[in-house]
């Protein structure tokens, strides 16, 4: 389960980055993002899928995440 560092780009688009793969792709679509919680299956525009439980209250961004292959 590698640690993700996921931020904001000046667009307010979200950037998920897994530092030992040297890896930045733009998060596509988040299976939970509400006010109450955040998480579950992250896919990326690259196609891959990560998960991470629902947190809840959502994170504040940026923030170091401890993700898994979907």
């Amino acid at each position: 389960m590698p640690s993700v560092m996921i931020r904001k780009n000046d667009n307010g688009d979200l950037l998920f980055y897994v530092a030992k793969k040297d890896m930045e792709e733009t998060i596509a679509t988040v299976e939970k993002d509400s006010a109450d919680e955040w998480g579950g299956t992250v896919v990326l525009t690259d196609g891959s899928e990560w998960y991470i439980d629902p947190i809840s209250p959502p994170p504040e961004f940026p923030t170091t995440l401890r993700f898994k292959r979907a």
